[in-house]
């Protein structure tokens, strides 16, 4: 599957990749379906711990959670801004599809379309667009414009709307997802805390 981000590579597929003396591979659980790794919750912090030789620190727990928070947030950021893309490119694909049907409309009643286009800021002029060869120019972006027969280009731009309609399905699935696996660290980091405190408490009181 295709990663989401750098961050989810970094976090997802480097196994042996150590944060402090823990392997990200022991704090997470598998991956979602992009590869966004899910974090590890603590059911038991006590015998987390002891499952490393030697046992793991409190600091270096909270140091794993923490990195791989970090992480998160990194991912969490990208999605955002991609969601954010997705959101204004889909409106523009439909309105040009809309601008498209009517111009093969235009073409099947043998009419010219009217339009008006900007010459200045505040100054338009009117224009008649010929239909009948069915031939419109489609901007690609990169300084590149080709040019289709109205069956190609709307072939193209309903391809390009299903595509896109898919990211933003799935990077909001992905949003959620990262967040929800923030809060777990975040869980993680205030259990693995107050659990290293209550063992304070509990030594001072057997000291005395």
């Amino acid at each position: 599957a295709e990663l989401t981000s750098n961050a989810a590579a970094e976090a997802s597929n480097d196994n042996e990749a150590p944060v402090g003396n823990i392997s990200l591979q022991n704090i997470i659980d598998g991956t979602n379906e992009r590869s966004i790794p899910k974090t590890k919750f603590i059911e038991d912090i006590d015998m987390f711990s002891g499952s490393f030789d030697p046992p793991a620190s409190p600091e270096l727990l909270i140091g794993a959670y923490s990195d791989l928070h970090s992480k998160f947030k990194q991912i969490e950021q990208q999605l955002t801004e991609k969601k954010a893309h997705r959101e204004k490119s889909i409106p523009e694909i439909e309105k040009s599809i809309k601008l498209l049907r009517h111009l093969m409309q235009k073409k099947e009643e043998g009419d010219a379309a009217i339009t008006r286009y900007n010459l200045a800021d505040i100054v338009y002029a009117k224009a008649e667009v010929d239909c009948s060869q069915g031939i419109v120019n489609l901007w690609l972006g990169a300084d590149v414009m080709l040019e289709y027969t109205y069956e190609e280009a709307l072939e193209l731009l309903t391809g390009k709307e299903s595509k896109a309609k898919k990211d933003l399905e799935d990077v909001t699935e992905d949003l959620s997802f990262t967040r929800n696996q923030i809060i777990t660290c975040e869980v993680n980091i205030s259990r693995v805390y107050n659990w290293d405190v209550r063992r304070k408490r509990a030594a001072a009181v057997g000291s005395n």
